[in-house]
């Protein structure tokens, strides 16, 4: 049997969970990632070992995201359910997504900071709970060469198949990238790679048809940009994530001034996002995001600061009963 024969079976095995708590030492480096390739049976079964003792807590850590359209996948980091993934998989800042864990069960949860130069992203599960997580490989430890296993939900979330395993080598290291020889597919997107020893090196980037196509985003990018992304920015440019467009925010009604304040509702175009939130002809809008609407013009000068993808908190008046409504807004 081949050495990738005999790798190929170990993701397969299946294990009772175990792993490393968030006040243990940072594990020391596997003494085969310094060898060219692995040497005899010794050096595969440590392999298999390291793959066996990481692999249950990767998995129950690794999730998959549901952008309501589409499915990739991220990974927890923390016990209250921070969740790192690419940036073309959370969509943008104040997304609403569902996380889904490894049992099936789903979460709520909503898109945080971005970097678009690098495809870095974070999510956070919207309950409060203790949810299982990883340790992220906070010094930077992976080198060219060091073997590695690459998670994910490839083809979207499957709770019978489970989160997909495959196993590789780190074949190229840059600072805003890293590659392995894992094959990731559709689904892969936002995935987890871990070191050996069970700490995560990186966040599945992009996914092509060939492994010279398939990036990870390495971690040391999302601690340059940590604090950022933990307060919801928007950071940089480049291909990942477009910024939101001010002023071209799209509501879709036509509005008139009220004499006792608030604005009237005289058109609500169809298939618009007023249309799909409910807003209806004669509803009085109060006030926007808890900013009272006196008139017209206050309510025409707030939609100008307003961008596709951001979501408004309408108080209207309706049949002489105040509710609430929320709407996320189109491109113009």
């Amino acid at each position: 049997m081949t050495r990738f024969a005999l790798l190929s079976l170990l993701a397969s095995a299946l294990i009772a969970p175990v792993g490393l708590g968030a006040d243990e030492e940072e594990p020391s480096r596997p003494y085969f990632n310094d060898k060219e390739a692995p040497e005899n049976i010794r050096d595969l079964m440590k392999i298999q070992e390291s793959l066996v003792s990481a692999l249950p807590r990767a998995r129950k850590a690794t999730v998959g995201v549901d952008l309501g359209g589409g499915a990739g996948s991220g990974v927890i980091v923390s016990e209250d359910g921070l969740v790192l993934t690419a940036a073309h998989v959370s969509g943008g800042i104040g997304k609403e997504l569902t996380v889904v864990m490894e049992d099936g069960t789903k979460h709520k949860a909503t898109s945080l900071g971005l970097v678009a130069s690098s495809d870095a992203a974070m999510i956070k599960i919207d309950a409060e709970g203790s949810y299982p997580f990883v340790e992220i490989d906070k010094n930077d430890t992976a080198r060219l060469g060091d073997w590695v296993f690459s998670l994910g939900h490839s083809g979207g979330f499957d709770k019978e198949r489970g989160v997909v395993v495959r196993i590789g080598r780190l074949v190229r290291v840059s600072d805003q990238t890293i590659q392995s020889d894992c094959k990731l597919i559709g689904g892969d997107s936002g995935g987890s790679l871990f070191a050996m020893n069970g700490r995560l090196i990186g966040i599945h980037s992009r996914v092509g048809g060939s492994l010279e196509q398939n990036m990870h985003v390495p971690i040391r990018e999302f601690q340059r940009n940590w604090e950022e992304m933990l307060k919801a920015e928007f950071v940089g440019e480049g291909p990942f994530a477009q910024k939101p467009e001010i002023g071209k925010g799209f509501l879709g009604i036509r509005t008139e001034d009220r004499e006792k304040g608030g604005v009237r509702v005289v058109e609500v175009a169809e298939e618009t996002p007023a249309a799909k939130a409910g807003l209806e002809v004669d509803d009085v809008i109060l006030s926007v995001d808890g900013k009272e609407m006196a008139d017209k013009e206050a309510f025409s000068a707030l939609m100008k600061e307003q961008a596709p993808g951001f979501k408004l908190k309408l108080t209207i008046l309706r049949d002489d009963e105040e509710i609430e409504i929320e709407v996320e807004l189109g491109a113009r």
